[in-house]
């Protein structure tokens, strides 16, 4: 297992993390996996001989349960093994039991070390972004748990780049503690993260987790065209995520996975997840398994090269629409683009001159 720092902080954490959002299976979860106590401490421990160290969860996941189960299973266990929670989503009917206010945060944090069974937390992220509650409040609310030391760090999730930057302004300006990382969604299913998230992490300095980087199974091979997913997918189960906006680019890109994967002899789930791990800016990928064979398969594209022109084939397939202002920065300010510009560009100006010639 490859361990890569996070971010500016001096943290490393394994390549590839393990996410307990199968755990429990309430509620709307139940779409994502139903992972009891027995099946997670076997998932844990094959994560652990593996190299695994970073285990990732959320207050909101199966109302909490996914939470206690991962606690119970960690007991005991090295505390080297370090854990993210999330904070956010509704955990109760109360008007002031959801958002980023300090009230919602503090009681939150306290609730999720009572389920986990720890007394910090090591990974904290805003879970997603809160539009009404000054974002100095959350940063204060941050400081307080860090000052307790509740949590170690603090990261942020599904926040567009001009609120990831106000939040970092802010925390620069008032002595804050500062995000150390994002935990976003990125697969070769849509790269919209190339446009602002990935370029503002080079940029700034920040760690990057992505979750769901086989796009809820989608880039499994099990979805392709003319053919009818297996029953016990999420997208049959009704998961609504990701939202898919282009079905002709998803088909045409796990096509191209599929044959990538048969050079190599190996699934098109672990191609899909070595492309990742080969991105600019990334730090780990976050897999979620409902069975071990999964887990397995998954667990091994940390030792899977992709060569340039696999890479590239993956790329070309898959590339993004350069939307203003970049298709304009393309043509006629490529030679003035840094290495944040260029996780976008290199690969559309590559893309775009490859169809050029084809023309």
């Amino acid at each position: 297992m490859q361990y890569r720092q996070l971010g500016r902080s001096g943290l490393k954490i394994s390549a590839l993390n393990f996410g307990s959002v199968t755990f429990g299976g309430q509620g709307n979860f139940a779409a994502t996996g139903k992972v009891d106590v027995a099946e997670a401490t076997r998932m844990v421990d094959v994560c652990v001989e593996h190299g695994v160290n970073m285990f990732d969860t959320a207050d909101a996941y199966s109302g909490g349960e996914a939470e206690e189960i991962l606690g119970r299973v960690l007991q005991g266990r090295s505390r080297e093994l370090l854990v993210t929670s999330k904070v956010r989503f509704p955990t109760g009917k109360g008007p002031n039991e959801q958002g980023l206010s300090r009230h919602h945060i503090l009681n939150a944090c306290e609730d999720s070390l009572r389920r986990l069974g720890r007394d910090h937390i090591d990974l904290y992220y805003l879970h997603e972004w809160d539009g009404l509650t000054p974002v100095e409040e959350t940063l204060e609310a941050l400081q307080t748990l860090r000052d307790q030391g509740k949590i170690r760090y603090a990261g942020i999730s599904n926040f567009a780049g001009w609120q990831a930057m106000k939040l970092l302004g802010a925390a620069e300006r008032d002595r804050l503690i500062a995000p150390v990382s994002q935990q976003l969604y990125y697969s070769l299913e849509a790269r919209d993260a190339e446009y602002e998230l990935l370029p503002l992490a080079v940029d700034q300095g920040l760690g990057v987790q992505v979750w769901s980087p086989l796009a809820c199974g989608l880039l499994t091979g099990k979805y392709r065209r003319g053919k009818t997913a297996p029953e016990d997918s999420r997208r049959i189960s009704g998961w609504p995520e990701p939202e898919v906006r282009d079905l002709k680019k998803l088909y045409d890109t796990v096509e191209v996975l599929v044959q990538i994967a048969e050079e190599h002899s190996v699934s098109a789930a672990r191609v899909a997840l070595a492309w990742t791990l080969h991105k600019p800016g990334i730090t780990s990928l976050v897999l979620g398994a409902r069975k071990e064979s999964q887990l397995l398969d998954n667990l091994a594209a940390a030792s899977l090269r992709l060569t340039q022109e696999q890479v590239r084939r993956l790329d070309d397939v898959s590339a993004p629409d350069l939307i203003y202002p970049y298709w304009h920065q393309n043509r006629n300010a490529f030679d003035r683009l840094s290495k944040a510009d260029l996780v976008l560009q290199g690969p559309a100006k590559r893309h775009r001159d490859a169809l050029e010639t084809k023309k």
